[in-house]
């Protein structure tokens, strides 16, 4: 038996989303590999997985983010 209850980080007054039970939390209730956040508030965190397909759709779109696919150019030229 363990002498300490691993714990998970947070506090009272961050938001997180939990996406293994699909409810907003405060504080640390689920384990941080199932949720979002922390967000500043409650409405926030109750669009989490909004925010985060949002932002994704934008890493996915900047160019700043994307090499040239060196692979499609090899295959073009009969190295690949």
């Amino acid at each position: 038996m363990a002498l300490f209850k691993r714990r998970t980080t947070g506090k009272p007054g961050e938001w997180y989303y939990c996406l293994e039970h699909g409810k907003v939390e405060e504080g640390p209730e689920c384990p941080a590999k199932n949720r979002l956040g922390p967000f500043p508030t409650r409405e926030a965190a109750q669009h989490a997985r909004e925010t985060s397909a949002e932002r994704n759709a934008e890493w996915e779109n900047d160019p700043r983010w994307h090499d040239a696919d060196t692979t499609r150019d090899a295959d073009t030229h009969g190295n690949g």
